[in-house]
């Protein structure tokens, strides 16, 4: 959205990082730009080379201008794609502006301040400099142009920005790098006015203990005054103040005092405070500021661990890249608002600022909401030279300084970390906050803390063996289908219960999908290199997501099923690093779901309530009690969920009350109702139309319709017939060879059972009349024992069967095959939403999924999710709708694992892992998923932890499954 240029000389009042107010004696802002990605301000603009170049025209600003049509594209890897010969693209954008200030700012110092512009920026206003040309894309800065404005009348802002910079380190630190690279002033840029004295910045360190300190930054003072600090609580109550003298030509102060009984922050209890910082000169104030902050202490403790207001934390992180796909890295305070609350709905408590600062807002929330934050100066394995990394250090700490949320410094990524600036962060910053090098090799450690990236699970676990307090600040690159969540518990179990284990920081939160304005709008991840997102790049959720809130979960509940004679007692395990469990809420749910015939997917509450929450300090267990009525398991499923004193959703767990027999009971139907049998009849009476589509001739009708199992035999083939339905098997290899349907069309599920794992031979065939259905009994040789099938009169076919397969498996279990063209989709009970791998079964939660078929795969960019395809968990049963009709599969025991079709958790030139013989499988053992780091693909699972051996049968697997052909109602 763009402002009228007749607009341009409107002061706002900023609200977030500043605090403002409508008297003078504040510092008044008015914006040049506009606020954000989404309220822009049109400029007159060149670009020197590229799309669009050569002549004058306007952009939006705050944008980079390759998403407003100018200049061309580059990924900042391409230097290493490309080879020596690749030069980056070059443009340089020259922007003009013309606007007014108010009169009464004749008096007034006034800067220009520019939140963020890619890269060397010259500014100019009527022509003249303002001052140094500004190198480094990621920081604040600003000018004082109080002589060169013309109060009351029109001026001229010229702002040359070369795309590239001329300092060669620059470029290396923020240019060669692993993410996309652009140009233009895509923060936002205003005017601030002061009066001639004034307090130009205060830099706070604010204790656990309740001790505020703050160096505050006077400017032009001509007398001596009275500077006042006055703290207020979040509900406006001023809570303790503080004062003292300062002389002519002064520049700094520090004020102390004391805050009885402070309220600490941390990430579970965001407590703020805010202090007003007033110029007086008698009884008059001159001038007057504001900050929020929090009391909170950072210790690291050599051999130990980090600690926090005296608590040992471990870091539940994730990597953050400032990005949006339509607007880049212009983005907004709901993009920021909205990652924060993602981050947190992860049941995450840190993120990590990748690879550089992010915009104040985004901080802003971490601060109110709750996240501790490594906050980054950039240098993607290449840093700053002194010179100019200094001035770069003073502009990102003297910006961020006072947020309680900010607990690290990172002095550069991968090697791009120059040493000689580790001490130039508590120049600025009394708190002296940590300084670490995030770091991606051994033998990098800075203050006692290891960082070192993508360790497996068992060099972390030998890492944690030694001196070094460990904190990943990347691990378990989350490219394609691998990597975020899965191996992470394994990963996080490790980490939770090392004594120097610090947590980690996963790579990363989304996808850098870029909507390219030169090729129609496709979002573009550089193929490779930047599709390794926890979620999609507009945020779309999938398993890592899910996984993460049950791995991260700080109320742990290990109970996998219910236990025979439950009695409503849930041991629980209280992972919150400052929160008693008494202050958690959980309230339980009796549910009942929809079946396959009834339109749509729901669950019904049957019965609810809340359960006394227990007394459980933190990182101590406990028991939590449920009070159920008796006959709990007459209903579907059980279901509990905490909620966090903000009253977010902590976590859902859910529970079958009676494994399957729910469900087994509900759909099978062994012999059919009178009232059916009679509405069957008539249908088969009204015989078959021939159909001009499809290859169906007409077939005359009649009203017999056997009521017991007819079985034929011919040659090789035994075919069983009840109701209209006829299954057909090969008795020379014990095949299903076909399924015919008198009232639908044949259904092509066949060629199966087959072992996914294992050798067999079929060795006998008999079959039996038994009571109310014949048995056919297939009898093997080698891993699989005997398949049984019972068909009912009702037509239910049931196929009873054992196996074991020695060794270890990627899966193990039974396949079919069925055309994957023609499918349209799949109805499910089970565990969801998404599908699973054995190293990432968390976050799945029982309930009734429907999906549409779709051809979504890792790796393939188009973010069309939820995904069809891939291993379901714990399905209770499946109703799967084709072109050829409907059937439903209901499995009587627990934990079956049903495959569908063709897909992959990893991309490659050869994908992985490799899947099982046929198309649709009922498993008991499904593969875990590696990692992909651009194109290194690590299919080792087994280093990623337990959870990433393969699957070992230690006893024979018994099963039931339930068929019917056709339509249920």
């Amino acid at each position: 959205m763009s402002y009228p240029k007749q607009l341009l000389t409107i002061a706002l009042i900023l609200l977030a990082g500043f605090m403002s107010w409508a008297s003078p004696q504040q510092k008044e802002i008015q914006y040049l730009s506009g606020t954000d990605n989404e309220n822009t301000v049109t400029w007159d603009f060149y670009c020197t080379s590229g799309r669009n170049s050569g002549f004058w025209s306007t952009i939006e600003v705050p944008s980079h201008w390759e998403q407003q049509g100018f200049g061309e594209y580059d990924y900042g890897r391409d230097y290493r794609t490309y080879g020596k010969k690749f030069k980056f693209s070059d443009e340089t954008g020259i922007y003009k502006h013309r606007f007014a200030v108010p009169q009464d700012w004749k008096e007034r110092t006034i800067f220009i301040v520019f939140e963020g512009s890619m890269t060397d920026t010259e500014v100019k206003v009527n022509g003249e400099l303002a001052g140094p040309v500004h190198q480094g894309s990621f920081y604040r800065f600003r000018y004082d142009i109080s002589d060169k404005l013309k109060a009351g009348q029109e001026n001229e802002l010229e702002v040359t920005v070369h795309k590239m910079s001329s300092n060669h380190s620059v470029n290396r630190a923020e240019r060669f790098a692993d993410y996309w690279i652009f140009g233009g002033i895509y923060r936002p840029v205003y005017l601030e006015a002061v009066p001639e004295e004034f307090i130009d910045r205060v830099a706070i360190d604010a204790k656990a203990d309740g001790s505020f300190s703050m160096d505050v930054f006077p400017v032009n003072l001509e007398k001596k005054q009275t500077i006042l600090a006055e703290i207020f609580d979040a509900a406006g109550s001023r809570v303790q103040s503080c004062e003292t003298k300062i002389g002519a030509g002064d520049s700094l102060v520090t004020m102390t005092c004391q805050v009885a009984q402070a309220k600490q922050w941390t990430p579970e209890t965001p407590h703020l405070y805010l202090v007003k910082v007033s110029l007086k000169n008698g009884n008059k104030t001159s001038f007057e500021l504001s900050e929020k902050f929090g009391f909170r202490t950072i210790e690291i403790r050599e051999n130990d661990g980090i600690y926090v207001n005296g608590t040992k934390v471990k870091m539940k992180g994730v990597n953050r890249h400032v990005f949006w796909p339509e607007t880049g890295r212009s983005v907004n305070a709901t993009i920021d608002l909205n990652d924060v609350r993602l981050i947190k709905e992860m049941n995450m408590n840190a993120v990590r600022c990748a690879h550089y600062p992010p915009d104040e807002a985004f901080l802003n929330y971490c601060d109110s909401l709750g996240l501790f934050v490594m906050n980054e100066l950039a240098g993607w394995q290449n840093a700053y030279d002194t010179e100019s990394g200094s001035k770069l250090v003073r502009e990102l700490v003297i910006r961020d300084v006072n947020h309680p949320s900010v607990i690290f410094w990172s002095n550069g990524n991968e090697g791009g970390t120059n040493k000689e600036l580790d001490d130039h962060y508590a120049i600025y910053d009394p708190s002296n906050r940590p300084v670490i090098h995030a770091h991606h090799r051994p033998g990098n450690d800075f203050n006692g803390v290891d960082c070192n990236h993508y360790e497996t699970y068992y060099s972390s676990k030998k890492i944690l063996e030694g001196d070094l307090i460990y904190m990943p600040t990347e691990f378990l690159h989350a490219q394609d289908d691998g990597g975020g969540a899965a191996a992470l518990a394994d990963y996080w179990e490790l980490f939770w219960h090392s004594e120097r284990a610090a947590g980690g920081f996963s790579w990363v939160l989304a996808d850098e999908g870029l909507v390219r304005t030169d090729l129609d709008g496709t979002i573009d991840v550089n193929r490779v290199n930047a599709p390794d997102g926890l979620v999609g790049p507009h945020r779309e959720k999938v398993g890592s997501f899910y996984a993460m809130r049950e791995i991260y979960s700080p109320v742990k509940i290990a109970l996998d099923k219910l236990p025979a004679g439950f009695d409503g007692r849930v041991p629980v395990e209280n992972r919150h690093h400052f929160t008693n469990l008494k202050d958690i809420r959980f309230h339980w749910q009796l549910v009942n779901f929809s079946l396959p015939e009834e339109r749509g997917v729901y669950q019904k509450v049957m019965l609810e309530g809340q359960a006394e929450s227990p007394d459980v300090p933190p990182v101590q267990k406990g028991e939590l009690k449920l009070e159920l009525p008796e006959d709990y398991q007459q209903y579907d499923a059980l279901l509990l969920r905490a909620f966090a004193p903000s009253g977010d959703e902590i976590y859902c767990w859910s529970w079958k009350t009676d494994g399957n027999t729910n469900a087994v009971v509900q759909l099978v139907e062994k012999e059919l109702r009178e009232a059916e049998k009679e509405r069957l009849k008539k249908l088969k009476a009204q015989g078959i139309e021939e159909d001009n589509i499809l290859p169906i001739e007409q077939q005359a009708g009649d009203d017999k319709l056997s009521s017991k199992v007819e079985v034929t035999e011919k040659d090789s083939l035994l075919t069983m017939k009840a109701s209209g339905i006829a299954v057909t098997f090969n008795t020379n290899c014990g095949l299903l060879v076909s399924v015919q349907n008198d009232f639908g069309l044949p259904i092509p599920f066949n060629n199966g059972p087959v072992l996914v794992s294992g050798d067999t031979e079929l060795i006998s065939v008999s079959h039996e009349e038994t009571v109310h259905a014949h048995v056919v009994k297939m009898t093997y040789l080698g891993d699989l024992k005997e398949v049984n099938w019972t068909m009912y009169n009702s037509g239910w076919l049931q196929m009873d069967y054992e196996y074991q397969v020695d060794g270890g498996q990627y899966f193990t279990g039974l396949s079919f095959d069925f055309p994957e063209s023609d499918v349209i989709g799949a109805k499910w009970l089970g565990r969801g939403p998404t599908h699973v791998w054995k190293n990432r079964l968390q976050g799945a939660t029982l309930d009734v999924y429907q999906r549409m078929y779709n051809n979504t795969l890792p790796g393939d960019n188009s973010w069309k999710y939820p995904q069809f395809k891939g291993y379901y968990a714990d399905v209770s049963w499946m109703e799967f709708n084709t072109v050829h009709g409907k059937f439903t599969m209901v499995a009587q025991e627990d934990d079956l694992f049903v495959r569908l079709f063709d897909f992959h958790g990893i991309s490659g030139p050869k994908n992985y892992p490799a899947l099982p013989t046929g198309n649709i499988s009922f498993l008991d053992g499904i593969p875990p998923v590696g990692t992909k780091l651009a194109m290194g693909i690590s299919n080792d699972t087994k280093s990623l932890g337990p959870a990433g051996e393969l699957n070992v049968m230690e006893k024979p697997v018994k099963r039931t499954l339930y068929f019917y052909f056709g339509l249920r109602n």
